[in-house]
């Protein structure tokens, strides 16, 4: 099994992450699993914005888009910006919007038969609709979201500590993200044994 991890924070490498602390959370859960995580940091890329795979050279996206075909389970972490999901995240989903038309061997979209969750961070609120807005893209795009496929940490309502700054909160973030990823990991296993069957 394999998943793959779109950070979306707005930070470049080297800089600390407090979506990556999270999503490290969930990736530790699913290595108990056997399950092999790469991690995208979508700062250090070159993606130029877009609706298909390849927009020519220097694109950073085409190898991003071979692991996400390689994967099994999606997981798409974003920081909250003004109540919605980062545009690094807006970028990625509209970038995927390409797989739409992709078919696989079995003549699905080849989104079909891969799970998805999500991982928000921030010291304000606003991850329900983050957790929303790209869980329904996903959805379109084809992926399978299982239920409670997400974690949250923000610091509630006005300016707060960041994720790193703190432990508030982050027991129930953490739990909630090993259940995401037993959810994850349980639903990509009952698609791998039975997957879902072309229309046509």
């Amino acid at each position: 099994m394999r998943a793959v991890v779109l950070n979306c924070s707005l930070k470049s490498s080297p800089e600390s992450s407090n979506t990556q602390l999270l999503a490290d959370v969930v990736i530790k859960a699913l290595a108990e699993k056997d399950c092999a995580t790469t991690v995208h940091r979508l700062a250090d890329l070159d993606i130029p914005p877009g609706v298909v795979t390849d927009v020519g050279e220097g694109d950073g996206w085409p190898a991003v888009h071979e692991d996400l075909l390689s994967a099994e389970i999606l997981i798409v972490a974003s920081p909250t910006w003004v109540g919605r999901p980062s545009s690094l995240a807006q970028r990625a989903l509209e970038r995927m919007d390409a797989m739409i038309s992709e078919t696989g061997d079995d003549g699905n979209p080849v989104a079909f038969n891969r799970v998805a969750g999500v991982v928000v961070t921030g010291n304000e609120d606003g991850a329900h609709h983050v957790i929303s807005e790209i869980s329904g893209a996903l959805v379109d795009i084809g992926y399978t979201i299982p239920g409670q496929a997400w974690t949250y940490w923000n610091r509630g309502p006005g300016p707060g500590s960041d994720y790193s700054d703190t432990d508030e909160g982050h027991e129930w973030s953490h739990s909630t993200g090993e259940a995401m990823a037993h959810n994850l990991y349980s639903v990509a296993e009952a698609l791998r044994r039975n997957p879902i069957q072309p229309t046509g």
